[in-house]
């Protein structure tokens, strides 16, 4: 739109403030030419041509435009010919993106250049008069949808001594492409970050008994059988043989020791002995039971491993002392001569570290067997409330193909278990994939409530605010959402985004989406990027029309029109887009 402080030259909006005092001296020359012919001649000689420049005297790169980020980068490599800036010229060339916007022509300007001749004084580069001169230069233009069909023209503002000199601007690109923008389009179809269930159909559980033996003994004392931990040991293989909570016997293993006082070949055989006593006792049990499973059985002759963590974890007050000698000397009779010589130091090991060791452990392996897909699902018709958290999470990815059902299921977690902060994130996921952003933030910010600390939500936080065209938000979300679920997806939407495009499609790796073909395409990785759109979950219009542009790319243009007419078929929207996209120029 033109505003009032606006001028209109050749039917282009361009802002006073840029406006070059030529074009302005350009308008007087005419009107004076017409009312005071003498007077216009004299004007006209002051400020003759100094003469045309044309696009063979400059390269544009990239060529056409292409956006990066939300930006129009550009470099312009310029040539002044021989005997073409006078010493005493100083000449401005600034790069002019001239489009439309509803029906009125418009231009942007980027950052100029200023040169000069050899006998100005000035901090400019200076152009020989004899052999002209090369020069670079950048700009940026902020991206406008309607920059994709534009021209890029080169202006100029030129000066010798007191008088001003008309150069004609020069057109030297036509148009910009704007395929990096699809990834608004992209992220459309991007999944948010689902906050995982803990739900494990088969778990592997142990349990542990512990008897211990007088010093140089082998008996099982009856006071030892009767321990809890022994008794919760029988407790449990019958329950298991009862099949009760749906366990499953995995094998019981037995270790014996021996502590590491005495003579080795005496403990071997001592330890060998409490094997022997401790498997006969387990196997009477389970025949008891009639439980059925394997019984593997080992046993330590000497156990320092044992002694050395019993010290550790205790306060004898040579405890230091001790703890060197085991890593000082290896040999296990020079051990114990070491340890004994500390007489007050050995009375508290033998009172207090070396009963402990002078024992045999039971153990049972099993397996933990939850309830099925099918009765989860029954239970939760019946009573949901008899699941735990971590069901009913479960419960809900049941219904992938029915999100109406899972986000049911997940508000139910929510009331059940509303200390839960997972069931309020994937509430928000379903809401985002409606495009009901307002809900999934509500959601989202209701989980952190919960717990500050969910990464899930802050990716989905970070997700949203992509959608809102707010990386700089984006990125200070995503920073927060370290282990989250999904994290290298919302990561690669962020890259994307951000024009980090070679990272975008490392953060991709294995991931099939609209978003990650769109940076393999970026990235001119082609190949990689027909696998990923041939293997994108629930294809849509703009699968459709990057498999378009793909094709286009690679020079099939039968494929890239069936495509488009595949994407334009699902969404209409993408014809007037196409019109103007110069990546599909050549399709009919």
């Amino acid at each position: 739109m033109i505003r009032d402080e606006d001028t209109v030259v050749d039917g282009f909006a361009i802002d006073n403030l840029d406006y070059t005092i030529n074009n302005n001296i350009n308008i007087m020359q005419k009107k004076l030419f017409l009312l005071l012919p003498a007077a216009a001649l004299l004007l006209a000689s002051c400020s003759s041509k100094m003469g045309a420049l044309s696009a063979d005297n400059f390269s544009v790169t990239p060529n056409p435009l292409e956006t990066q980020a939300g930006e129009v980068p550009v470099t312009i490599s310029g040539m002044f010919p021989e005997k073409y800036m006078k010493k005493k010229a100083v000449v401005t060339v600034t790069p002019e993106l001239r489009y439309t916007v509803d029906g009125k022509k418009q231009a942007t300007k980027g950052e100029g250049a200023t040169f000069q001749g050899e006998s100005v004084q000035g901090n400019n580069q200076t152009i020989s008069y004899r052999v002209g001169g090369r020069y670079t230069m950048k700009t940026n233009f902020k991206y406008v949808p309607e920059m994709q069909k534009s021209d890029l023209y080169l202006t100029f503002f030129a000066r010798v001594g007191g008088k001003y000199k008309w150069i004609p601007p020069v057109k030297v690109a036509p148009g910009v492409i704007a395929t990096s923008e699809l990834y608004k389009r992209t992220l459309e179809s991007a999944k948010p970050a689902l906050a995982l269930d803990g739900f494990q159909r088969i778990s592997e559980q142990k349990q542990e008994a512990n008897v211990k033996f007088l010093i140089g003994q082998a008996q099982l004392r009856k006071s030892e059988l009767q321990n809890n931990s022994v008794q919760e040991f029988v407790r449990l293989l019958n329950e298991i043989v009862k099949d009760q909570e749906g366990k499953v016997l995995d094998g019981v293993e037995i270790s014996a020791y021996a502590s590491p006082d005495g003579g080795y070949d005496v403990n071997e055989r001592l330890a060998g002995k409490r094997q022997d006593v401790t498997t006969d006792y387990v196997k009477q049990q389970m025949k008891k039971a009639k439980a059925e499973g394997s019984v593997e059985t080992k046993y330590t002759a000497e156990d320092w491993e044992g002694f050395q963590e019993l010290v550790a974890a205790s306060d004898i007050q040579d405890k230091d002392v001790i703890l060197r000698v085991l890593s000082m000397y290896k040999d296990p009779e020079e051990r114990e001569e070491q340890i004994r010589s500390l007489s007050s130091a050995f009375r508290e090991l033998a009172d207090g570290i070396l009963p402990q060791l002078r024992r045999a452990r039971m153990t049972i392996n099993y397996q933990l067997v939850g309830r099925s897909d099918d009765q989860i699902k029954q239970q939760y018709k019946d009573d949901a409330k008899q699941l735990s958290v971590e069901e009913m999470l479960y419960a809900a990815t049941l219904y992938n193909d029915l999100p109406e059902q899972a986000e049911q299921i997940y508000k139910k977690t929510s009331e059940i278990y509303p200390t839960d902060a997972r069931a309020f994130n994937n509430i928000a996921v379903m809401e985002f994939a409606k495009g009901n952003y307002n809900e999934a933030e509500t959601w989202l910010q209701n989980a952190l409530s919960v717990n500050k600390n969910l990464p899930e939500a802050y990716a989905n936080l970070g997700m949203l605010s992509l959608q809102l065209g707010n990386t700089t938000q984006a990125e200070e979300y995503i920073s927060k959402a370290t282990d989250a679920n999904g994290l290298a997806e919302v990561l690669g939407n962020l890259h994307l985004a951000q024009g980090k495009y070679t990272q975008a499609e490392q953060d991709f790796d294995k991931v099939f989406s609209n978003s990650a073909a769109l940076a393999q395409i970026l990235n001119k990785n082609y190949s990689q990027a027909a696998v990923t759109l041939k293997y994108v979950d629930n294809p849509d219009a703009t699968t459709d029309y990057l498999r378009a542009i793909l094709s286009a790319r690679t020079g099939n243009l039968s494929d890239a029109a069936q495509a488009l007419g595949a994407a334009t078929a699902k969404d209409p929207k993408y014809a007037a887009y196409a019109a103007k996209d110069l990546e599909l120029s050549k399709i009919k």
